[in-house]
């Protein structure tokens, strides 16, 4: 199993940078075209993103400086709902907060895709916490790219 570390900068509060992690409205803001969360231990993690139904819970929330959650997608067998981990460590800055994530337990093939799209929707955060737009999100995997590719030639 792999894990994917990284981190970036937010010119909001943590308080803030934390209900896009917990709300439905704040989490599709930045990723996902639907969301239903539950944010307890317990509760219910669940987004949609790019026609992807990621299930899990959430398993540690520590208002406003740590969320975890347990995650995977529906109809998947190397990563089903709740095989791996995403945890989101905030602390504040003089700018804001630095936002760490680590999503661990990852199958290693799915690596790639899923580092490709935490820097996609991580940067769609920095936009969405920070009071901007990030606009229409038109991302997909890279299978899926990969796939669209192979059948338009």
């Amino acid at each position: 199993m792999a894990a994917f570390e990284t981190s970036i900068e937010i010119e909001a509060p943590p308080e803030v940078v934390f209900e896009y992690l917990t709300t439905d409205a704040g989490m599709t803001a930045w990723m996902g075209q639907h969301a239903s969360l539950d944010p307890r231990p317990g509760g219910q993690f669940a987004v949609d993103i790019a026609g992807y139904a990621i299930r899990g819970e959430y398993l540690h929330v520590e208002r406003p400086r740590r969320v975890v959650v347990s995650w995977g997608s529906v109809g998947t067998e190397n990563l089903p709902p709740g095989s791996s981990t995403v945890e989101f460590l905030l602390t504040a800055t003089d700018q804001g907060t630095l936002v760490e994530l680590t999503h661990a337990d990852l199958p290693e093939p799915d690596l790639p895709g899923h580092q490709d799209g935490w820097q996609h929707f991580l940067s769609r955060l920095r936009v969405a916490a920070a009071g901007g737009d990030p606009g229409v999100d038109h991302w997909r995997p890279e299978t899926d790219r990969q796939h669209r590719d192979h059948k338009e030639k």
